[in-house]
C-alpha cells in the first residue's frame, strides 16, 4: 500500500526533514542522463563516505558554489592554490582527499568523453541502458554492493577516478535512477518503475 490513513507511505530511510522528503520524493531514484548532474552526484556520494546523506544535503548549495555548478570542464582547470581555498570553505566538506578526489573526477570525466562516448554512456552500460527494478519490502533486504557496482567500481577507477567503491558506487546507482530501490510500500516504486517516468 502506498498511502495508510490518506498519508503518502515513504521509504523507511526517509525523515521529517524537508530536504530529505524532497530528495526522497522528487530526485532520489529518477533517471539521470544529463552529465552534469551525474557528475555531482559522483562527487557527492564520494564525499558523503562516512557521513550521513543529510549531512551533504544541507551543503549542496555550497558544493555547488565552490565545484562551479560541477561543470566538468572548469573543476578540471582547478589548480592546487584552488583546493587549498577549497579546504577552508565552510560549506563543503573540508577533507582534502574527497577535494582532490573531485577534480581528479572532472578529469576523468574529459578523459571519458574522448576515449568512450562519454559518463552517461559508460554509467549505464553496467545495468544495459534501463533502470533495474528491484522489489524489497524492507530496508534489511537492501544490499550496500551488488555485482553491478562492483563491476563499476573497477572500471572507474581504472580510469582514474576516485572514491567510487563499490559501495559509494551502489548509492549512486540508487540516487540517479539506475536502479529503483524504492520498497514496494512506498509511492514512488510504483511511480518509477512506470515506463513514462521522468528522465533527465
Amino acid at each position: 500500500m502506498a498511502e495508510e490513513n490518506g498519508e503518502r507511505r515513504r521509504c523507511a530511510w526517509v525523515t521529517a526533514d524537508p530536504l530529505y522528503l524532497a530528495y526522497h520524493d522528487d530526485e532520489w531514484g529518477v533517471p539521470v542522463h544529463d552529465e552534469r548532474r551525474l557528475f555531482e552526484m559522483l562527487v557527492l556520494e564520494g564525499a558523503q563516505a562516512g557521513l550521513s546523506w543529510i549531512t551533504i544535503l544541507k551543503r549542496r548549495e555550497g558544493y555547488r558554489k565552490a565545484f562551479a555548478g560541477f561543470d566538468p570542464e572548469k573543476v578540471a582547470r582547478f589548480t592546487p592554490a584552488r583546493i587549498e581555498k577549497l579546504l577552508v570553505d565552510p560549506g563543503i566538506i573540508r577533507n582534502r582527499a574527497k577535494v582532490e578526489a573531485a577534480v581528479a573526477n572532472a578529469r576523468a570525466v574529459l578523459a571519458l568523453r574522448r576515449e568512450a562516448g562519454g559518463l552517461d554512456r559508460l554509467l549505464w552500460s553496467f545495468v544495459g541502458g534501463r533502470p533495474k527494478q528491484n522489489r524489497w519490502s524492507s530496508p534489511g533486504e537492501i544490499p550496500a554492493e551488488t555485482p553491478e557496482s562492483k563491476a563499476m567500481s573497477k572500471e572507474l577507477k581504472r580510469r582514474g577516478f576516485a572514491f567510487v567503491g563499490p559501495t559509494v558506487c551502489y548509492a549512486f546507482m540508487q540516487a540517479v535512477g539506475l536502479v529503483n530501490d524504492h520498497a514496494t510500500f512506498c509511492f514512488r516504486h510504483r511511480e518509477l518503475s512506470d515506463d513514462s517516468a521522468e528522465e533527465r
